[in-house]
């Protein structure tokens, strides 16, 4: 891999496998994220697959857990060295990967603080060591962005979570639609599970939500109701389906942003 490190300093065991897949994602993810992530990252493991993440809270902590769930294998890279593993919460979490057949690795001498950079060259190594990357859960400006865009360079197999717009965006650029270990398993066979969505008929009171809708700037049900001139539970029902459409995203606060994907639609 160009740009590779030259040195890679372990703890424990780094396993053979003839399949790794790197289960990546937001640090402040939602519940239902973290439990998706531990699953897949479970199942995958009965497969037989080696799970690598990189060692942070949230969706990378759930899919080391899922594979330590089931016996399975797990790789930790970490952006600072391994003398002072970041972060200190989950210092358990690591020597438990350790003590059970997997390892963690870093390209940082011992006592190197993780600092900016490297978290960008981690990512880097994490797409590098795995067949596949599935990333799950992302903002528009989140690292396991870089993680992604490692994967497409190198060639590795891509596949995205519906439902946060970091994902909605990788999905709209071609990334595999993956909610379950089966989804990531056919994208490796090369059969790739993509989102089916259409835009709703014109002048229905989904057409006119999406319309008032932003990709950028998240409106509420009742901010959308007014643009539209819509009682607030019109508008309510036809923002849930947008989004059961993937054409709307669901925001904290009960608001709404427009989809990549619905961008990508409304621009063909």
């Amino acid at each position: 891999m160009p740009g590779a490190p030259t040195r890679l300093y372990k703890r424990g065991v780094l396993p053979a496998c003839d399949l790794a897949v790197a289960v990546v994602g937001a640090r402040a993810a939602r519940g239902h994220s973290v439990a998706l992530a531990r699953s897949i990252a479970a199942d995958l493991a009965r497969e037989g697959a080696l799970i690598v993440s990189g060692g942070a809270i949230g969706v990378d902590s759930a899919a080391h857990q899922g594979a330590l769930d089931v016996g399975g294998k797990t790789v930790a890279v970490l952006a600072g060295g391994l003398e002072a593993p970041y972060p200190e919460r989950n210092r358990p979490l690591f020597a438990e990967i350790a003590n059970r057949g997997g390892a963690l690795l870093s390209a940082q001498p011992p006592g190197t603080p993780p600092l900016r950079g490297a978290f960008v060259r981690r990512n880097e190594m994490i797409a590098g060591m795995c067949d596949a990357v599935l990333v799950i859960e992302a903002e528009p400006a989140s690292g396991s962005l870089s993680t992604a865009a490692a994967a497409v360079k190198l060639g590795r197999v891509l596949a995205a979570a519906p439902g946060s717009p970091g994902c909605e965006a990788l999905l709209a650029r071609g990334a595999a639609l993956a909610e379950s270990a089966a989804d990531v398993l056919a994208a490796l066979r090369g059969e790739p599970r993509r989102p089916f969505a259409h835009l709703p008929e014109a002048g229905s009171r989904e057409a006119l939500a999406l319309a008032a809708l932003d990709a950028r700037s998240p409106f509420s049900g009742a901010a959308i109701a007014e643009r539209c001139g819509m009682e607030l539970r019109e508008a309510t029902r036809a923002l849930t389906g947008l989004e059961l459409e993937g054409l709307a995203l669901l925001q904290p606060g009960q608001t709404y942003l427009r989809s990549p994907l619905a961008e990508q639609l409304m621009q063909e």
